[in-house]
């Protein structure tokens, strides 16, 4: 295929990206619309916003399946290249737990969504029932090895997970043949994902519609309050905590980092995906000073390990829709929920709706009474992508520079060159829309990034 028609194929797919949070802005309006001018008709329509959370929901074990048992294969990959592999890995969970911890610690000062009461919107879910800690690890452990794939319990799924993924470690080499298939199964899970994913505009409809013919204009102050609380949350940790740690880590400001990637970030926010710009972020971050080799390995793993702007997001998102729905997660279950991110977040940006399938699992797995409440969400997620996907490119360039940095691969002589503009990177060299030829032989079964690099992997 020809440069150009490889440009205006992805192109295409772009557009039809863009029709979809077209058709979600417009929906939005006229849900409110609905709930305000006539709030019964909005009431009446929320069998169509629990509709699409039961798609979503329908999702949910495939994808962590997948996800996990094909990560897990990713980290002894990555492992296997030694330092900096290792380092990479060790410095994206430390990141990413981070990152979850902070979105904890904002939910719970700014408490988004208090007061709308929105229990009604939960109909005939079961209540979350206590139960005793022998309870609850033996409730982990499914009747057999594929109940989890077609039961309820994202626990067994996220178990059975792991089990089979450090299974198929051990076996070595003759486990690639397994992940493989996994692999070709992770893409039709994934392709029928992104054909619910067209039903967003409908259910975010009535989704939003019921949400305000039950609240009114409460609703719309708590949804925007949360979308701010959230932009200003990935702001802070994008210019505050990566700043911190760039400076300190590599002696480089943030700022001049951010200014040098300006056209990687418009091309982020037009295409709501950190992914669109992951070809260029390579060929820059080699331009900026740092070795191909380090560039080949951290690139395309912290895609997959390092979702910074995904781990503030769904531990936000999950705290907004205790609060908004009347029952807040205690400590406990938060640092339960936590723990259950930390695992499952990795590729949750992989492709359109993995996120909000997450965000269902992991309420489900700690309260599957408020697992309807991913409706209130549907609406304003896609007002969110672009945040998500900014604050996941930075986090992935920084780590790229202080990986480099840390192993003695990086030329800061070279760096400031760049950044001063004496050696301004040639746009003649990169065709945006093309993948690079050596990014494709890493993303081949076995590496890394063949774990969560597959067909519409483009999408955030």
């Amino acid at each position: 295929m020809s440069d150009s028609a490889t440009a205006q194929h992805a192109s295409a797919r772009r557009d039809r990206t863009h029709y979809l949070y077209v058709a979600v802005i417009v929906a939005v309006v006229l849900g409110i619309a609905v709930g305000i001018l006539a709030p019964d008709v909005g009431k009446a329509l929320k069998p169509v916003g629990t509709g699409f959370v039961n798609l979503i929901k329908m999702m949910i074990s495939p994808v962590i399946f997948c996800t996990i048992v094909l990560g897990v294969g990713s980290i002894r990959q990555a492992a296997k290249v030694g330092k900096v592999g290792g380092l990479a890995l060790l410095y994206f969970i430390v990141m990413s737990t981070f990152a979850l911890v902070i979105g904890l610690i904002v939910g719970n000062l700014l408490e988004p969504g208090a007061g709308m009461n929105l229990a009604a919107i939960r109909g005939n879910a079961p209540a979350a029932e206590a139960e005793s800690t022998t309870e609850f690890l033996l409730g982990i452990i499914p009747t057999t090895l594929v109940s989890p794939l077609v039961g309820e319990s994202v626990l067994q799924t996220l178990f059975v997970a792991l089990l089979i993924g450090f299974a198929v470690q051990a076996l070595g080499q003759s486990g690639q043949a397994i992940l493989r298939g996994i692999k070709h199964f992770e893409r039709l899970v994934f392709r029928v994902l992104s054909m619910i994913m067209w039903l967003a505009p409908i259910g975010a409809f009535g989704a939003i519609a019921a949400v305000v013919g039950e609240t009114g204009w409460a609703a719309l102050a708590a949804l925007g309050q949360i979308m701010l609380a959230f932009y200003i949350t990935c702001l802070i940790f994008i210019v505050v905590v990566l700043g911190v740690i760039l400076r300190f880590g590599a002696g480089m400001s943030i700022f001049s980092l951010i200014r040098y990637l300006t056209r990687e970030y418009l091309l982020i926010v037009s295409t709501s995906s950190s992914e669109s710009a992951l070809p260029r972020l390579i060929a820059k971050m080699e331009h900026l000073g740092v070795s191909r080799p380090v560039v080949g390995i951290t690139v395309p793993t912290g895609y997959s390990f390092n979702l910074d702007g995904t781990a503030i997001y769904l531990t936000m998102a999950s705290l907004f829709i205790a609060e908004a729905m009347g029952t807040p997660l205690s400590i406990g279950e938060q640092i339960s929920l936590l723990l259950f991110m930390i695992i499952a977040s990795k590729g949750a940006a992989g492709v359109t709706g993995a996120g909000l399938a997450t965000l269902a699992g992991g309420l489900g797995a700690h309260r599957p009474d408020l697992v309807e409440g991913v409706g209130l969400i549907v609406g304003i997620d896609r007002f969110m992508s672009e945040a998500r996907a900014v604050t996941n490119f930075s986090g992935n360039a920084v780590a790229t520079v202080l990986i480099g940095k840390w192993v003695g691969e990086f030329d800061p002589d070279q760096a400031n060159r760049v950044l001063s503009g004496e050696d301004p990177f040639d746009e003649m060299t990169m065709i945006d829309d093309e993948e690079p030829p050596e990014l494709h032989e890493r993303a081949l079964p076995g590496h890394p990034v063949a774990a969560h690099h597959g067909e519409g992997a483009h999408h955030a």
